[in-house]
């Protein structure tokens, strides 16, 4: 099979029906092949390889209506795509014509359309099709937020500044498109977005340009929803980066990430949204801050306005009437969330305290999803900050000389720094630590005060049995407490204590409950298992 296109290439929109009859005729001749359409491309998967047809459509974002356009797509998705997945991406090919008429896969011959040559992967393991059997687990998530931040450190740098009116160009694209669909979006529903998104891009403006300048603003993957992101080897990879726009693949970091994230809060897994997010900001360098937490709301907003703008669009391209009715469903799911993104919300402190193994980070993580704005709570854990501040992977155990009063000082310094960066920005947050010293939890009350925002102070309590067994359990965690520490810890003296006390020595789906209870939330979903 060749690895290039040679120099010919035929036109016309009946060259690329020939070139689909062909990939359909190929399907049904190969067991186990499939054919996927998308808005945009044709995948076929033939035994270890699959095939990627790009289709002759335009759209305001993307145009692949001419040969040489769609031949420059194919080129351009596998320069970029090796970058995220460079075992996935095996070369550029096409299906060409011989001289006897017969088309064939790959060449020589003349170029009838060009494909992209990819190792097929387990398509059942594409996380959108994971996340329809259920919650992903955090294992994936942590996964995916590594891969994520990992792509984003070594991604080109660009200038905000025309990010940022590119992104005034989507808010009026999506107000156009949205109003050219009135049977599927209401007009006042509509004017209401559209006013809300330009009030935040104005908004916004200055801190954007602030992170451009300290390199947040990159040439990133575009659109890492969960549909672009397979397990294979049971690690997360990305793939299908947007080629056929620089402008589009360009944005925040934290743009980049809210797709993902935007994508399953739609799919009703908050929790997970939530565990991505502050998985990312945990491997996030310390320099970058959680001040761009202001622009999340937007962000994750405008990811499901132009969803729902490219599932209206798609929905003339659909080949059954099923799949269209899929398309307007869920044309208007992305549109109310992208309304329920920008939703005025007040943040709130809470700080979880208690000694090692009461639950505290088992409780912090489950509790953050209730917590305004979409997708929950910032959560900010002492150990986790101790093992940034000493240059440690997360696991690595700290030395014991790093244990010292002046150590702890210092982390809860750098975690109450920062909350107030994260509460200032409009995100609530949950402390997760010891605190075992008054004036710790003093901190806590005081930069509540100085925000003039609500503060809950939980102290989680159980038996010394119940709190060395769970500690001397713990494998893969950041905490390095042993029942050693366990022991030295019973005999501190915590002085008085004003916090909300909650046994948690049972199950942690109770000690929830009443966290909630004491937070004044009501339910809405399980908790999840220790």
């Amino acid at each position: 099979m060749q690895s290039g296109f040679g120099t010919g290439a035929a036109a016309g929109a009946h060259a690329q029906a020939e070139a689909s009859a062909f990939l359909d005729a190929l399907v049904a001749a190969t067991p186990g092949a499939r054919r996927i359409d998308t808005h945009a491309n044709v995948v076929v998967l033939l035994g270890p390889d699959a095939y990627k047809m790009k289709r002759a459509v335009r759209f305001p974002f993307l145009d692949y209506s001419t040969p040489d356009r769609r031949r420059a797509a194919v080129s351009a998705e596998l320069a970029r795509n090796r970058l995220f997945a460079p075992g996935l991406y095996l070369g550029e090919t096409g299906i060409f014509r011989r001289p006897d008429g017969t088309l064939a896969l790959g060449g020589p011959g003349e170029l009838v359309e060009p494909l992209v040559h990819m190792r097929r992967f387990d398509e059942t393991l594409t996380l959108d099709r994971l996340a329809q059997a259920g919650p992903l687990p955090e294992a994936v998530l942590s996964g995916l937020a590594a891969a994520l931040s990992a792509a984003h450190a070594s991604a080109p740098l660009r200038e905000a500044g025309p990010w940022l009116d590119d992104l005034a160009a989507y808010v009026e694209q999506n107000h156009a498109a949205f109003l050219a669909c009135p049977d599927l979006f209401a007009e006042s529903a509509v004017t209401a977005l559209t006013v809300a998104s330009r009030a935040a891009h104005r908004r916004l403006s200055d801190l954007v340009r602030s992170r451009g300048r300290r390199g947040l603003v990159r040439l990133a993957h575009g659109d890492a929803h969960l549909a672009n992101v397979a397990l294979v080897g049971g690690v997360p990879v990305l793939f299908d980066a947007v080629e056929f726009d620089e402008a589009i693949a360009t944005g925040d970091v934290l743009y980049d990430l809210a797709f993902a994230v935007m994508d399953l809060v739609e799919r009703g897994q908050p929790a997970g949204a939530c565990h991505l997010l502050n998985r990312y900001l945990d491997l996030t360098p310390l320099e970058d801050g959680e001040e761009g937490l202001a622009a999340l709301p937007f962000y994750l907003s405008l990811r499901a306005a132009i969803r729902a703008k490219i599932a209206a669009a798609s929905i003339a391209t659909q080949r059954c009437a099923t799949a269209a009715e899929g398309q307007r469903r869920a044309a208007r799911a992305y549109f109310a969330l992208a309304l329920q993104a920008l939703e005025p919300a007040t943040p709130g402190l809470v700080a979880v305290g208690g000694l090692s193994g009461s639950g505290k980070s088992t409780l912090a993580r489950a509790l953050a999803p209730d917590l305004a704005p979409l997708p929950g709570a910032r959560v900010l854990r002492s150990d986790v900050e101790r093992k940034r501040q000493l240059g440690l992977a997360e696991t690595d155990p700290a030395p014991a000389a790093s244990y010292t009063q002046a150590m702890s000082d210092a982390v809860y310094a750098a975690l109450y720094a920062r909350a107030r960066a994260a509460l200032a920005a409009g995100h609530s947050v949950i402390l997760d630590g010891v605190f075992a010293r008054p004036a710790e939890r003093a901190a806590v009350g005081a930069l509540a005060a100085a925000l003039e925002l609500p503060v809950t102070g939980l102290w989680l309590e159980a038996d010394a049995a119940v709190l060395a067994a769970r500690v001397e359990a713990r494998s893969g965690d950041a905490s390095d407490a042993t029942a050693a520490v366990v022991a030295r810890q019973l005999t501190y003296d915590i002085g008085p204590l004003d916090w909300q006390r909650l046994p948690a020595g049972g199950d942690p789906a109770a000690t929830l409950a009443l966290a909630r209870a004491a937070l004044g939330l009501v339910a809405s979903r399980p908790a999840p298992s220790a």
